[in-house]
């Protein structure tokens, strides 16, 4: 069996202290909690968006639609927070950041 270990990556979690580490946990959860914001934020223009556009058309509209587009909408929102982002994220933690404990 070949061994798939990255003696650099090794070695760096190694010489961190547990302060570290959880500062380390702390900034990825942050990160995560913008790009949740985010997400919620896209969605929400989405959903804005929406109103926008008259009845009619194609398809009836009908809770099963509205349900599939929350649905579909929330999907998209999710990536664009997380592949291409509008930057929202971005500066909420820069912010953000600075608030976070600091390891000693």
């Amino acid at each position: 069996m070949k061994s798939t270990f990255d003696a650099t990556s090794i070695l760096a979690a190694s010489q961190q202290t547990p302060d570290a580490n959880r500062s380390q946990k702390g900034k990825k959860a942050l990160k995560k909690s913008c790009q949740d914001f985010e997400a919620i934020f896209v969605q929400s223009l989405f959903k804005s968006m929406r109103k926008t556009i008259p009845d009619g058309g194609l398809l009836k509209k009908d809770n099963t639609t509205a349900v599939y587009q929350d649905m579909f909408d929330q999907e998209i929102a999710k990536n664009i927070s997380k592949k291409q982002s509008i930057g929202l994220a971005e500066q909420m933690y820069r912010q953000m950041e600075k608030k976070l404990p600091t390891s000693k």
